[in-house]
């Protein structure tokens, strides 16, 4: 069972890791036709009806009323402002400076655990600070010409996304998989309904790049990625769940660089050794040694159960 758990964990790590850093520049060719966050806003109540329909064919219900109450004030948090507002920016900055923004959300997520009560680790603090210092080494150049309201924007996601994160964990543990659905679904209207504010038009006609990149960003971005991260936040503890902020700024660098047309800095390699460093931090904790009787079970690898949460049923 300990195997199968690690071994989930460790799959979900890698869709969220390399399909996230992949959204960036599918975003980037959807902002350019489409309507930042009206567009946002379709994809998610798509990918959150799938979902449901799912959740109602393997379990027979939907879920709660409580789990839907809790879960709808999230998703606006989460996918209205965390995604929405890098829709928004993505217009005026590239996907690598993007990805910097969003790299900046284990920080908040971690500062809020700690306002909340929750004791952290030095090693964990120490890895994300190592981390964010390699995103910011990697797009120095391009963050000194970002927009200010762009910058505004691309503060805020990373806070909304962290605050919902960190409140889904403590109040959704019972039902990750439904109450992701719920939040898709209520996220989505939040931004449909922002998007008619602010006036956005659909185009009368769109390329195929653009139309594939929606598509992907709905089916392999929202539907299975974020199924993979609602796992990993209610069975990891929220630096390993949230370390794909780290991996994503240099994927979505180098993926932008191939694909894209951005510039590589003379920054990169630097960076990624300082982004690399500070994920090693988080995803490890050293082992406790304890005398175990002689037939004990073995040790673990990576020094500790990567699938214990710091906040358990029992607490808060």
């Amino acid at each position: 069972m300990l195997r199968s758990s690690r071994a989930l964990v460790a799959l979900a790590l890698a869709t969220v890791y390399l399909v996230w850093s992949s959204t960036y520049l599918a975003l980037h060719w959807v902002v350019e036709e489409l309507p930042p966050m009206s567009a946002a806003g379709a994809r998610f109540i798509g990918a959150g009806l799938v979902l449901l329909g799912f959740v109602r064919w393997r379990r027979g219900t939907l879920p709660t009323l409580r789990t839907a109450a809790l879960s709808a004030p999230l998703g606006i948090l989460v996918f209205a402002i965390g995604n929405g507002f890098v829709s928004i920016a993505q217009r005026t900055v590239t996907s690598g400076t993007a990805a910097v923004a969003c790299a900046a959300m284990p920080c908040f997520a971690a500062a809020m655990q700690i306002a909340g009560g929750q004791r952290a680790q030095r090693r964990e603090l120490l890895g994300i600070a190592l981390g964010l210092a390699g995103v910011l080494v990697l797009n120095l150049d391009s963050l000194r010409g970002t927009f200010a309201w762009a910058s505004v924007l691309l503060v805020l996601a990373p806070v909304g996304w962290a605050l919902g994160s960190v409140l889904s964990k403590r109040h959704l543990s019972e039902d990750p998989l439904g109450a992701a659905a719920v939040q898709m679904v209520a996220g989505g209207v939040a931004a449909l309904a922002l998007g008619g504010l602010l006036g956005e038009t659909w185009p009368a006609t769109v390329s195929l790049r653009a139309g594939l990149a929606w598509a992907y960003l709905l089916v392999v971005g929202s539907l299975v990625a974020f199924s993979a991260y609602a796992y990993l936040l209610h069975h990891t503890r929220v630096g390993v769940a949230t370390s794909y902020a780290f991996v994503n700024p240099v994927l979505a660098l180098l993926l932008g660089g191939a694909f894209g047309g951005e510039v590589l800095g003379s920054t990169t390699i630097p960076a990624i050794v300082l982004v690399l460093g500070g994920l090693a931090l988080v995803l490890t904790r050293p082992a406790v040694r304890v005398p175990e009787p002689v037939d004990a079970e073995p040790a673990r690898p990576f020094g500790g159960n990567l699938t214990e949460a710091p906040l358990t049923r029992s607490g808060r």
